[in-house]
This record gives C-alpha cells, sequence and structure tokens, in this order.
C-alpha cells in the first residue's frame, strides 16, 4: 500500500478553488513527520509549493503561491491538505504529498515518501 494518497484534483477556472487531501496509510501516522505539497507542470521539473515542519514549528510557501494557498493537517485523521484559492492557469500540474521523518532542505526534492499525484489543471 502506498504511504500517502492524494485526492481532489480537478478541471476548474481560473479564480476558482480547490482543496486537495492526503491520507496516510492506514498504519501511519504524520506524527513527528514534515509534511508537504510539490507539483510538477508539464514540461517542467517538480517544484516545492508548502510544507510543515515539526522541528521548526513553521510553515512555509513558495513566493508563487503565498496569499492563495493554504496548507493544513488533521492530526485526528492523518489527513493532510493544500487550500488552493484564486488558482491560476500557471497552477496546472500535477501535485504531490510529500513526508519525511528526519530533518532535511524542504525545499529539495529528497522527501522519503511521495504519493502518486492528483491532476489540478486550471482552464477557461
Amino acid at each position: 500500500q502506498a504511504p500517502l494518497v492524494e485526492s481532489g484534483g480537478g478541471l476548474v477556472q481560473p479564480r476558482d478553488s480547490l482543496r486537495l487531501s492526503c491520507a496516510a496509510a492506514s498504519e501511519r501516522t504524520f506524527s513527528g513527520y514534515a509534511v508537504g505539497w510539490f507539483r510538477q507542470a508539464p514540461g517542467k521539473g517538480r517544484e516545492f509549493v508548502a510544507a510543515l515542519s515539526p522541528w521548526s514549528h513553521s510553515t512555509q510557501y513558495s513566493e508563487s503561491v503565498k496569499g492563495r494557498f493554504t496548507i493544513s493537517k488533521d492530526n485526528t485523521s492523518n489527513t493532510l491538505y493544500l487550500q488552493m484559492n484564486s488558482l491560476k492557469p500557471e497552477d496546472t500540474a500535477v501535485y504531490y504529498c510529500v513526508a519525511r521523518s528526519t530533518k532535511g532542505n524542504i525545499y529539495a526534492l529528497d522527501w522519503s515518501d511521495w504519493g502518486q499525484g492528483t491532476q489540478v489543471t486550471v482552464s477557461s
């Protein structure tokens, strides 16, 4: 069973909102893990979107989504969310949920656990 499973992607129009969810496998918990979201647009590499770090107790966003996206976590249900508002065509990408149990550079790609990705398409 994949450790992380994303859902909630779809086709929306510019300025619409969408909420992505990421569920941890039944035997897993996000407690003590850094968790986050990356995305990969067509023809481009994967890029950092947002992350929650338990070690620095901080939330980080990429400049391109700051003020529009909100990352949150429900420890009871072991679910990670990404609320995306005021979506733009340039937000079109496959969005990946990530998790790691060791400290590291949250902006790098070396997260230990990745979901399979969910497609978000923003188009009129």
